[in-house]
């Protein structure tokens, strides 16, 4: 049985315990709050310890604490020699994600659980096949009402998933070119961001929207693929090289896939690695650091400070 030592027990990192159980791993954790530890202890976990470093030796590490602190967190945990998975962003400044990736980049793997999402499965297939002409460009939408983590503006929070589906699909990231910040009296709550190169990207995150969207376009020559949303069962397509002036638009094709949870997909192939029976996880120190220079990048083209 796989041992996993796992820093943080909030609001996210409950479903990863729960989901570490469930397949069948023992889970020690680390949480300072007396409600963390009473969560933690409900939920099945092994031992409840209130430091990261009272963390016994494990077979590995899941970092599931403020992004704040992932730097601090995954390089003690990673002193250790053991395989490391971190809630995305890998860190939220590209000074420490470089000193993460210089100490332990081939022990330490970023969760970013949209790249285990079958839709986003669907539509990186759609876009190697070119069933729809050459891709030209992505547009994702993530908006929400408000944001429930203090520690780190919305960008760090929304802005890791889009970043990740656009390396999924095509492979590599286009380069920010141009972004645009909007703000109220409490801080944040838009940023826009352009993105160039073979394949463009668009990108919008913000909370000040009534309605909760995650969208995902893949822009094709012949036509337009669309995940409407993170728990739709099926990627919406537009055929739309056979346009003709003065004739209606043709229906939207429905392209169903098997709905999976993708937070446990991505935890089973962490798991599977440990224990020498899979592949290493997507989503490698090096790509997370990737991901943290091109929101650096962009924070910068808006003007915007660090967090």
């Amino acid at each position: 049985m796989i041992r996993v030592g796992l820093a943080g027990c909030g609001r996210w990192g409950r479903l990863i315990l729960r989901d570490l159980r469930a397949l069948n791993c023992e889970v020690v954790v680390a949480v300072p709050s007396e409600e963390g530890r009473r969560a933690a202890l409900g939920a099945g976990a092994e031992r409840v310890l209130g430091h990261v470093r009272d963390l016994p030796e494990c077979d590995a590490y899941v970092v599931a604490v403020p992004t704040v602190s992932h730097a601090e967190v995954v390089l003690e945990l990673a002193a250790r020699g053991r395989p490391l998975f971190c809630e995305k962003p890998l860190t939220a400044d590209v000074h420490s994600a470089r000193r993460i990736v210089d100490t332990a980049g081939e022990r330490v793997f970023v969760m970013d659980k949209w790249r285990y999402h079958p839709g986003v499965h669907l539509l990186r297939d759609m876009a190697k096949s070119q069933e729809l002409g050459p891709v030209q460009g992505i547009h994702a939408t993530r908006v929400q009402w408000g944001c429930p983590h203090a520690d780190v503006d919305p960008v760090w929070i929304l802005m890791p998933h889009d970043l990740s589906i656009a390396l999924e699909i095509l492979g590599d990231l286009p380069t920010p070119t141009l972004a645009n910040a909007e703000s109220d009296a409490h801080g944040l709550t838009t940023l826009t961001a352009w993105l160039d190169g073979p394949v463009w990207m668009r990108s919008e995150v913000g909370v000040r929207s009534p309605r909760h969207r995650r969208v995902i376009e893949l822009r094709c020559r012949d036509g337009v693929a669309m995940l409407g949303d993170a728990y739709d069962e099926h990627v919406a397509v537009l055929r739309t090289d056979g346009r003709t002036a003065g004739q209606p638009a043709p229906d939207w094709e429905r392209r169903p896939f098997a709905a999976t949870m993708p937070l446990l997909d991505e935890l089973a192939c962490f798991v599977a690695y440990v224990a020498g029976t899979g592949p290493a996880p997507k989503s490698s120190a090096h790509e997370g650091l990737r991901i943290v220079e091109t929101i650096a990048q962009i924070r910068a083209l808006a003007g915007l400070g660090g967090r």
